[in-house]
């Protein structure tokens, strides 16, 4: 007898990741700690302290920007095939003769799918973007034609754009075909995409959407394959329709807290994204990485395709993490808005830290929006109280040197040894995240000290240049909250 299965029809394009021992060794580089984590989190429940003359924290994760991105990549650090039924969930403070596994709770908090929404946009030769078709219907999905098909889009064939729209995030897969149609000028153009509270899992279903919507431009009208996947992979709304909040329960977070904890995007980019963000921007991601340990606006101008450049945002985020403690939770979260138009003006308005992409040069004139603008690989600002921190120190070219190194030695290995587990993201994210310890460490240290001030001796041990990164130093503590430290004259301007 063949028996049914569980699983929804005519989704066999859905990407599933391997499964994971809870609780194990992260795959490749790890660092001393072995936890990565974004300085803006909290964990719920455990009431971090910072050490004297740090910030104090004083707030835990209460809604999905941000922080909950992090807490879901933790909870999803332990992933199987099997779906989770309704029917065979138990409920996580149930307790019975033998309670379940550690492993086995996080495994089901993981499973839950969380796709809020289903779309179709397509590209109307008098109407212009347009909303086709989605599930639920009673979506809130207003500007969302013109997040799916990014300006300038008609010029390339295919493309895929991560986005936000209001709590959530979403990524569409967009298409162009020749067609022999007056109607539609001789193309076709539509966008398939998906909403959910985190963008660290919507890699799962890139395939997917990429195959539908090459079924909707040589189909239009058939709906059949995208309703069966929201039935399978919905996530259940709450009443008041507000977003879902997704985060571990606080005894599976100790677990999760010592595993590969930096949020991901499963990166499809053939040239790799980490080495190509590295190759695009040279010794100036240097720059970047200290714009954004700062917390600064940084808006990322490219024409079509976006999807690279939505990479690139992501790999911008993975400069400012930190693992310590306490550090950080009292700076504005440093949050990836992914691909952004003329639409979101007002949301950006009200943004006091984010890395976002545009292919509207019209911002660009919108100086009031951004702290930096990035075209191509030239970095600028508006503000001249940052033109200084655009120019590289000693300290910057040492430190991109030695992680060129890095990435040599470990390409070398990859070749030569067969090396399949350390891979360059995580090279790239623990070289900045060891960056961003050492010099909170130290600052932590100086301001529990006796004699709390900073000496050129305190300044190079944390990798940076006394001289050259003397203002970056002074924003630094300025934005961290180390107000009761003294800088010594000897940091003198260079």
């Amino acid at each position: 007898m063949v028996e049914r299965s569980d699983r929804a029809p005519l989704l066999d394009w859905e990407e599933v990741p391997s499964a994971e021992k809870p609780g194990g060794a992260a795959p490749g580089l790890s660092s001393p700690s072995n936890s990565r984590a974004l300085s803006t989190c909290t964990a719920p429940g455990f009431g971090w302290s910072s050490s004297p003359g740090g910030p104090t924290p004083g707030r835990s994760v209460s809604s999905i920007d941000g922080c909950s991105a992090l807490i879901a990549t933790a909870c999803n650090s332990v992933r199987t095939d099997e779906e989770l039924r309704p029917d065979k969930e138990q409920h996580l403070s149930d307790t019975g003769p033998r309670e379940a596994s550690l492993g086995d709770r996080m495994v089901k908090w993981e499973e839950k799918d969380q796709i809020v929404s289903v779309f179709v946009v397509t590209f109307n030769t008098r109407s212009g973007n347009m909303l086709e078709w989605c599930l639920p219907k009673d979506m809130d999905l207003e500007g969302v034609e013109f997040k799916a098909i990014a300006s300038g889009s008609h010029r390339v064939t295919t493309d895929f754009i991560y986005f936000r729209k209001g709590c959530y995030f979403g990524l569409a897969c967009f298409a162009n075909m020749a067609v022999e149609s007056t109607v539609e000028r001789g193309a076709r153009m539509k966008s398939v995409g998906i909403l959910s509270p985190s963008y660290t899992l919507l890699y799962r279903y890139m395939s997917f959407l990429e195959h539908q919507v090459r079924l909707q431009l040589q189909s239009p009208g058939h709906y059949s394959p995208l309703e069966a996947f929201y039935e399978d992979k919905r996530a259940l709304l709450p009443p008041s329709g507000d977003c879902v909040f997704t985060a571990c329960p606080a005894n599976a977070w100790g677990a999760a807290i010592n595993h590969s904890m930096h949020p991901e995007m499963k990166i499809t980019h053939p040239a790799g994204c980490m080495s190509q963000f590295i190759r695009f921007f040279g010794e100036h991601i240097m720059v970047l990485w200290k714009l954004a340990l700062l917390r600064r606006r940084i808006l990322i101008f490219s024409p079509p395709p976006v999807g690279v450049v939505c990479y690139r945002v992501y790999c911008c985020c993975c400069l400012a993490n930190i693992s310590i403690p306490g550090v950080g939770v009292a700076v504005p979260e440093f949050r990836p808005f992914f691909y952004v138009n003329v639409a979101d003006i007002s949301a950006l308005e009200n943004e006091l830290s984010y890395v976002a992409c545009t292919t509207e040069k019209i911002f660009e004139e919108k100086k009031d929006l951004y702290d930096v603008y990035v075209d191509n690989q030239n970095v600028k600002t508006y503000r001249e109280g940052l033109k200084p921190l655009l120019r590289l120190s000693t300290a910057d070219r040492e430190k991109y040197r030695k992680l060129t190194e890095q990435r040599q030695m470990l390409l070398y290995s990859q070749e030569e040894n067969g090396d399949c587990v350390s891979s360059e993201e995580d090279l790239f994210i623990l070289f900045f995240l060891e960056q961003n310890n050492r010099i909170f460490q130290t600052l932590t240290e100086v301001a529990g000290s006796p004699d709390p001030t900073l000496t050129q001796e305190s300044v190079r041990a944390m990798g940076l240049d006394p001289h050259g990164d003397r203002l970056f130093l002074l924003h630094l503590l300025e934005i961290y909250g180390y107000d009761t430290l003294l800088v010594s004259e000897q940091l003198c301007c260079s």
